[in-house]
């Protein structure tokens, strides 16, 4: 049942015509010892990572009618002797509620030629159906293969659209009222080829349309599947400059996109795995971070929606060469402002890169401190995708982390071929040919996942194995998202060929919760952009609306907010892409608000 009182639309996750039939029957199921939740049967969490961290993990995805594998791509047989490297991405998921029917659904991309992509609708909390094939967003990969998929609402119809990209043909889907998508690539006038690492929605000049930043890796004239030449790799290991262009997409309110990089100071040819859009310096506009492979990373401020200046080296995040691969941002301290997490490379006894987790420094610029290791977050492997979530309800925000690069079965170690490339001149690193055959060895493969939960004063510890995760595969994207309509995160993984891992999450039932599902009116529909600030019990958190986030993922729209045992939220601050401002004294808690602008 919902309730409209002042722009506030409290969901409740059980109605009220359901609540006599859930205490009779949970009386009965209490005296069996089992709780059954979402057609799936869960005994009683208990053990040590429950009690001491406040939650657990349970991976269920089989057991939810989720059964998808990711395929990598096949590209030209010119680079077979190294074909896991190359064909090493691919493997991204994102949420939506694609039929705003209050429950968040999962569009998960394969990579391979003629292979269909998923959207698995959520039935209610009982269990997932794939509908990608009826919807019309199956089957897209023979223009290229998918890299990922974001959704925002470009036409504010009120429902979330499309965005695949790819290497290969970008595709632009229209939701026509959560019944069937139209393809309208040729009609939104997008470029016909991008070899893209990554894309967000973002409203970059806050008029009201959201904009498509699409970031390319390899460069845009190369067909992977037909080259001319294999000298296509990176120039360097650190300071490489030849991947693909940036593209941003203004959207002209009409169904139609206009290129403006150039126009407004992009020009980055760096190769960008990662980007993600945030209000840095509280000017009101969104900047951008790309996290880029091969070298320094760059971040883009906005200049009141008419310029971009690149000021990666001055505000700390640009100045050391790593191999990001990330770009996701979380107020981890409670003060109010946006740290960035970064990841990288870290491989005991051969490369210690280091995650970096970029903390603004208090005063009048924009600078950063990496303050990774001080905090415990900078050791993860070969890392790939992280999101910031708080999976205990305590208050203070949690890092999930996927790594793995290539697991092979056998036991040979690619480690010395790779570091002899990476300190080859530029001529022999840039030429496919000249790196060593793989043979069938693994290169940073069978790795242990990170969860990372903060105790609140600046310190997190890595408890994975205690809380469920101890999966070994490949890890690319990773989101958080409620999928039961709980009031907790719950995790999904997707790897590079490997399953989707669906972790359920069970908190302690003590800690409290709140969450805002944003509507924009002038502002964009999707409400990207938008920055929520909560106050309790002398603490605040800022979280914004993002169009895309981490690794080849997007999380769920609504913000989650944990609060811990008993608490009452005092106030919330929501500032729109609009400029206009909203205050709301003392929500309930354990409860979504749905609230409109104004």
């Amino acid at each position: 049942m919902k309730r409209e009182d002042s722009g506030i639309d409290e969901r409740q996750p059980n109605r009220v015509v359901r609540i006599f039939v859930v205490l009779f029957f949970g009386l009965l199921l209490v005296a069996l010892g089992v709780m059954k939740w979402g057609g799936w049967q869960e005994e009683k969490v208990s053990g040590t990572g429950f009690e001491r961290y406040g939650f657990y993990l349970e991976e269920v995805g089989k057991q939810v009618g989720i059964d998808f594998a990711h395929e990598a791509p096949v590209l030209d047989a010119k680079l077979d002797h190294i074909m896991p490297i190359i064909a090493s991405m691919g493997a991204a998921v994102s949420v939506v509620d694609y039929d705003r029917d209050g429950w968040q659904d999962l569009y998960v991309t394969s990579s391979r030629k003629g292979r269909l992509n998923r959207l698995y609708r959520n039935l209610g909390g009982e269990g997932f159906e794939d509908v990608a094939i009826d919807l019309g967003v199956a089957d897209v990969n023979r223009a290229g293969v998918s890299m990922g998929a974001v959704w925002g609402d470009y036409d504010n119809d009120g429902f979330e659209d499309l965005f695949l990209y790819k290497w290969g043909r970008p595709e632009l889907f229209r939701n026509r009222g959560g019944k069937v998508f139209e393809r309208v690539t040729e009609i939104a006038g997008l470029p016909e080829w991008i070899n893209a690492g990554s894309a967000i929605w973002v409203d970059y000049d806050c008029d009201g349309y959201l904009d498509i930043f699409v970031a390319g890796y390899w460069p845009e004239s190369l067909n992977l599947w037909d080259l001319e030449t294999t000298q296509m790799m990176p120039e360097s290991f650190e300071y490489a400059n030849n991947g693909g262009r940036k593209y941003l997409l203004r959207n002209l309110g009409d169904g139609t996109f206009e290129d403006v990089t150039l126009k407004v100071g992009i020009t980055s040819r760096r190769w960008t795995l990662a980007v993600g859009a945030a209000d840095l310096n509280s000017s009101g506009f969104p900047d951008l971070f790309l996290s880029n492979d091969y070298g320094i990373s760059e971040l883009y401020v906005n200049e009141g929606g008419k310029r971009f200046v690149e000021m990666g080296e001055q505000t700390g995040v640009g100045r050391q060469p790593k191999s990001g691969m990330n770009a996701a941002f979380g107020d981890v301290l409670n003060r109010g402002d946006l740290a960035i997490y970064e990841t990288n490379i870290s491989q005991a006894g051969v490369l210690i890169q280091g995650n970096n987790l970029w903390v603004p420094l208090r005063g009048e610029t924009l600078r950063f401190e990496n303050f990774a290791g001080a905090m415990g977050v900078d050791l993860g492997g070969w890392s790939f995708g992280a999101q910031f979530g708080d999976l205990n309800n305590d208050g203070a925000l949690d890092l999930v982390l996927t790594n793995g690069y290539i697991s092979a079965d056998g036991n040979g170690n690619y480690w010395y071929d790779f570091s002899q490339v990476a300190g080859g001149h530029s001529a022999i690193i840039s030429d496919a040919k000249n790196w060593p055959p793989m043979m069938g060895r693994s290169l940073a493969g069978h790795q242990t996942k990170r969860v990372w939960v903060n105790d609140g004063v600046g310190q997190f510890a890595e408890v994975a194995q205690a809380v469920g995760v101890r999966d070994r595969f490949d890890g690319r994207a990773v989101v958080l998202v409620d999928l039961w309509n709980r009031g907790m995160l719950d995790v999904v993984v997707v790897n590079q060929r490997g399953p989707l891992l669906l972790y359920r999450n069970t908190v302690r039932a003590e800690t409290n919760w709140i969450g805002f599902d944003l509507v924009g009116q002038q502002s964009n529909r999707s409400a990207i952009g938008a920055r929520v600030q909560v106050f309790w019990n002398g603490e605040v958190q800022v979280q914004e609306v993002s169009g895309g986030s981490g690794y080849a993922a997007q999380n769920q729209r609504p913000l989650h907010f944990g609060l811990g045992e008993g608490a009452a939220v005092d106030s919330v601050a929501i500032r729109w892409p609009s400029g206009q401002t909203q205050m709301f004294y003392a929500p309930d808690v354990r409860r979504v608000h749905r609230i409109l602008e104004n």
